[in-house]
């Protein structure tokens, strides 16, 4: 599935299938699956036209025409699929053109062939018809002369992590901004009476307001008697920001979630009286909840307390700083030698590596930068391909593109369309992926593997070759959009592990995600959900403030809550019939007695699950119904002691993450045959090892050994040697309090695969002297970037 085209690049082959006779269709419904195939092979690659097209450039009613389309191959692949999986028994996945067939030769046992017949006659005939309506819409508005142009898939730049490190050089050391904000905020020191001082910091999105007060907050909170930074952006309600601020106090959370804002503002104040703070409220945009907050702030504070403000909006930063002592300051972009310092790095590596032949457009391409750091980085994005920079004749191309924004803010107008025109330069597969980020709230920190998963769960990410790991395709994805700036990596001991998305780029993709109807959002400033659209994705941002009987939300393929919002009001789980993505991460489920927890097991549509920290405490045998199920995440849930023995016949799950606390793991794990990710799992049981080595496409094992014996060991080493995908082993122990194991039969027989990455073994195994296969031929392991292991004698 991709954004451009709904869900027609998976509904084209199933209509092949329908085609083929096992059905034994009657000649007039043949006809007209036939006539349906034609139509939406041809819509295919209009709406792929479409997709190149800024959103603003498009008539009315071709985007009219286009949403449609989008909306019916959603309703015509729910048929489908709601068939498909009645008459699907767990067998070995088939590929894509093959799977049809496998699965409707079991029809007949399941359930009468006329009924299944008439079923998907009755279906067909009435999306037919909505079909050649929207048909001989497009015949009224053709979009027949759009071209469109492939992009290319890279790994991450390496030069990205030290460009980010240099615009934090740019925002506050190089351009001396940290010291101009530290001599403000050091105003009024050497008084006796150390008042408290506001200091708000305006400018437009994307300049580094955000980073350079979160260098000066680092500096100097040191010298405070405590501190907070809480982010605000969109949602500015100002009882989360109250809670906000008092958690990052380090105030008990438990004790303060059930008061309403008097009585938060009543708090804060007894927290900070007679004590000098410093506070910052990142990105606020509306003088309403600065109203309210403001009263918990004391002017009778003479401790030398800074309360710190970042926005966009003068008006607001005018309010925050009502008083003689407050100062505003105002963020100013960068100069022409850093903004030219900045893009040259990010291009040519080095900031005086610029080649004659780009010095001209580069400046004029700098000129609609306006001297905005983070259109710099993102329109360089664009003009490096595979680490080197583009012809110079697509660097024109981009040059004229951009626009020239006469407006009264042009550098707000030239940020919006640079960001635009990043977005439209992605391939179709790219968008998609992107806009899914509009799932996630504002700052929300994104974990990549997690990310992935949901990606490979919708469908966006395919392949013809079984071979082929999706989630390797998936890196991929997520390494592109990291080179092309729009998202933002998060690093732990030098690996990418997570991505945030900058405030700006998120406001754009939640516009675009609102407009395709791709995302639908719950949070403080909206609560309830439209009657004349279909749901297709909901993010639960905040708590359901009133029932959703709606009965658009059947549709729904993805639900996703945040912030431990309270679902208290959320419909049944069996509403939801076409369900593909559920995460409730952080939810607790088990407080909601009308959220039957049984009805989980059968939403037989799921591909991900995610139950992190969601309080269930067993997990029934009824998984075995979701057979299409592809990602499973249980851990945080402690309760957990063992898993059901028809968890082994999810023969499509790629994904099981768990925890020790869960140590018992069925016999059979090795029928897993597409299993790639286990994580946390138990290895006190020798036939589970052993069944380890069955499991042909695993390349994430994380695995924990409470006891260990010579036949456990070489039960392991053999199970291993059988892995020839595996990329990362971690190897731990929660026993073994008072002695060291030794590992020496894996360090000296075990021959690690090429395609090794990562091996870490620690809590008490320890390796006699280094494992052979890193002194016999280290070249062999030249994947090989992470090692962690404990060693007797080097």
């Amino acid at each position: 599935m991709d954004l451009a085209t709904g869900a027609i690049g998976d509904l084209l082959p199933k209509l092949v299938e329908l085609l083929k006779g096992e059905y034994k269709l009657k000649e007039n419904v043949r006809e007209g699956v036939l006539s349906l195939e034609r139509e939406m092979r041809s819509m295919h690659a209009a709406l792929r036209k479409v997709a190149e097209v800024p959103w603003d450039r498009l008539d009315e009613q071709v985007k009219l025409w286009a949403g449609e389309v989008r909306e019916l191959s959603f309703d015509m692949e729910d048929v489908v699929d709601k068939f498909l999986v009645r008459v699907d028994d767990g067998s070995k996945p088939a590929p894509n053109s093959k799977k049809l067939k496998q699965l409707t030769k079991m029809m007949a046992g399941l359930f009468t062939k006329w009924k299944a017949h008439h079923e998907i006659i009755d279906a067909i005939e009435e999306i037919n018809k909505q079909l050649q309506e929207v048909a001989n819409m497009h015949g009224r508005y053709p979009v027949d002369n759009i071209v469109s142009s492939p992009a290319a898939v890279a790994p991450i730049d390496p030069r990205l992590r030290a460009l980010y490190t240099e615009v934090t050089e740019l925002v506050g050391i190089a351009g001396k901004r940290d010291q101009d904000l530290m001599k403000l905020l050091s105003e009024g020191d050497n008084v006796s009476k150390k008042k408290l001082k506001i200091i708000s910091v305006v400018g437009s999105g994307g300049l580094g307001k955000t980073t350079l007060v979160k260098m000066v907050y680092d500096k100097i909170k040191e010298d405070f008697d405590c501190s907070a930074f809480v982010p605000v952006g969109r949602n500015g309600d100002a009882k989360k920001i109250l809670l906000n601020i008092l958690c990052d106090l380090d105030t008990y959370v438990g004790l303060i979630t059930m008061l309403d804002v008097r009585q938060l503002i009543d708090k804060l104040k007894e927290t900070l009286e007679n004590t000098r703070y410093l506070i910052v409220i990142d990105d606020i945009r509306d003088e309403k909840p600065w109203k309210i907050i403001k009263r918990a702030f004391s002017n009778s504070n003479n401790c030398g307390s800074r309360l710190i403000m970042t926005t966009h909006i003068v008006s607001v930063a005018k309010l925050c700083c009502s008083c003689a002592d407050d100062s505003i300051y105002q963020m100013e972009p960068l100069s022409d030698d850093d903004s030219k310092r900045l893009f040259y790095k990010r291009i040519f590596s080095h900031e005086s590596g610029c080649p004659l032949e780009f010095e001209e457009v580069s400046i004029d391409i700098l000129k609609k930068c306006g001297g905005v750091p983070l259109a710099i980085i993102i329109i360089a994005g664009i003009l490096v391909i595979n680490h080197h920079p583009k012809p110079k004749d697509e660097w024109h191309v981009l040059l004229d593109s951009i626009g020239h924004g006469h407006t009264k803010d042009p550098s707000v107008e030239e940020m919006l369309r640079i960001l635009t025109l990043s977005y439209y330069n992605l391939p179709s597969h790219l968008k998609t992926c992107l806009l899914y980020l509009s799932m996630f709230p504002e700052y929300h920190y994104i974990t990549k593997d997690q990310l992935i998963w949901m990606w490979i769960a919708e469908s966006f990410i395919q392949c013809e070759d079984p071979q082929t790991s999706l989630f390797e395709i998936g890196e991929n994805y997520f390494n592109e959009l990291v080179n092309r700036s729009l998202i933002q990596p998060e690093y732990f001991d030098g690996f990418v592990i997570a991505c945030r998305v900058h405030n700006s780029v998120l406001d754009l993709i939640c516009t675009l995600s609102t407009e395709e109807n791709f995302t639908t959002i719950l949070n403080d400033t909206r609560d309830s959900i439209s009657s004349k659209r279909k749901v297709r994705r909901l993010s639960l941002q905040n708590s359901i403030k009133e029932e959703h009987q709606n009965t658009h939300l059947k549709s729904a393929r993805s639900i996703a809550t945040y912030d431990d919002v309270d679902i208290g009001l959320m419909p049944p789980f069996s509403r939801f019939l076409f369900l593909r993505v559920l995460d409730l991460t952080e939810c607790d489920v088990s407080d909601h007695n009308h959220l039957n927890l049984w009805e989980l097991w059968s939403l037989l549509q799921l591909r991900y699950l995610g139950l992190y920290k969601s309080g269930i405490s067993e997990v029934p045998e009824e998984v075995g119904k979701l057979q299409f199920l592809q990602v499973l995440d249980l851990r945080g849930n402690y309760d957990i002691t063992e898993l059901p023995s028809a968890i082994t016949k999810l023969r499509r799950l790629m994904c099981l993450q768990i925890d020790f606390s869960c140590s018992r793991i069925p016999d059979g794990i090795g029928n897993m045959i597409s299993m790639e990710n286990l994580s946390s799992i138990c290895g006190d049981c020798l036939g589970t090892v052993k069944d380890l080595g069955n499991v042909e496409r695993l390349r994430h094992l994380n695995i924990c050994f409470n006891v260990m014996s010579l036949k456990l060991e070489q039960a392991f080493e053999e199970s291993l040697g059988k892995l020839r995908n595996i990329q990362s082993v971690h190897i731990w122990s929660l026993g073994y309090h008072n002695h060291y194991v030794f590992m020496d039969l894996l360090g000296s027989d075990w021959v690690p695969p090429q395609s090794l990455r990562e091996f870490a073994a620690k809590f008490k195994f320890v390796f006699s002297k280094l494992p052979t296969w890193l002194r016999r031929n280290p070249s062999h392991l030249s994947q090989l970037s992470r090692l962690d292991i404990f060693v007797d004698k080097v």
